[in-house]
C-alpha cells in the first residue's frame, strides 16, 4: 500500500471514531466543547505518532512474545510526557480533560495501530498511518465537540454565537455525545454510499 493510501485510510474509510468505533471513551467524555476536543486530539496525535515511530523503529528487535508489554511501556512513556507538558503549559485544559489524559495509555486506537500497523511496516508507512489516523480522530472529535458546544451552549471555542438561554443543554451532557456521534456516522455512511 502506498504512503498516500496509508495516510488517507484513517481519515474516512477507517476513521477510528466514525467507522471503527474505537477510542469512544474520551470522545464521549471530553467532546462537550470544541477546545477540549482539540486539546485531546493533539494529545492523542502526539502519542500515536511518537509510539508508531518508536514501535516501527524497534520492530525487528522486539520478540513477538513480549511485543504487547513493550508497546504499552512505549505508549505510557509518551502519555507521561504529554501529561506533564499539558499540566505545565495548559493547566486549564489539563483540568478539563482530567483522567482522560492518562487513560490515553489504554486507548484502543494507539495500541491497535502499534500492533496492527507499526509493528508490521517500515517507518515511512507507520508515520503516514499515524498521521492519517490522528487526523481522522481529530476531525471526528473536533466536529463532535463543535456541534455539541454550538447546540448546547450557543458558543464555539468560547465565543458566543447566540443566546445560551435557547441552547439545548442536553447536547453538552452525555446523551448529546451519543446523539451527535449517531448523526455524524449516518452522514458519513450516506456520503460514502453516494460516492459509490
Amino acid at each position: 500500500m502506498s504512503l498516500g493510501a496509508n495516510f488517507t485510510q484513517g481519515i474516512v474509510r477507517e476513521n477510528p471514531v466514525l467507522r471503527l468505533m474505537i477510542g469512544l471513551c474520551p470522545v464521549l467524555a471530553v467532546s462537550n466543547t470544541a477546545a477540549n476536543a482539540l486539546g485531546m486530539s493533539v494529545a492523542v496525535a502526539f502519542v500515536l505518532l511518537s509510539s508508531n515511530i518508536t514501535v516501527s523503529l524497534i520492530r525487528r528487535v522486539t520478540p513477538g512474545e513480549i511485543r504487547i508489554p513493550v508497546f504499552i511501556i512505549i505508549i505510557s512513556t509518551f502519555v507521561t510526557i504529554t501529561d506533564y507538558v499539558m499540566q505545565a503549559y495548559a493547566p486549564v485544559l489539563y483540568q478539563n480533560l482530567g483522567i482522560f489524559v492518562p487513560l490515553i495509555v489504554v486507548n484502543c486506537i494507539i495500541l491497535g495501530r502499534a500492533e496492527a500497523f507499526a509493528y508490521r511496516h517500515p517507518l515511512p508507512n507507520a508515520v503516514a498511518d499515524a498521521l492519517g489516523m490522528a487526523l481522522g480522530f481529530t476531525i471526528a472529535l473536533v466536529s463532535i465537540g463543535a456541534i455539541r458546544e454550538i447546540l448546547g451552549m450557543g458558543s464555539l471555542f468560547g465565543v458566543t454565537l447566540f443566546d445560551p438561554a435557547v441552547a439545548a443543554t442536553i447536547m453538552i451532557l452525555p446523551p448529546g455525545a451519543f446523539i451527535t456521534i449517531g448523526f455524524l456516522m449516518a452522514l458519513v455512511n450516506r456520503l460514502e454510499k453516494k460516492a459509490l
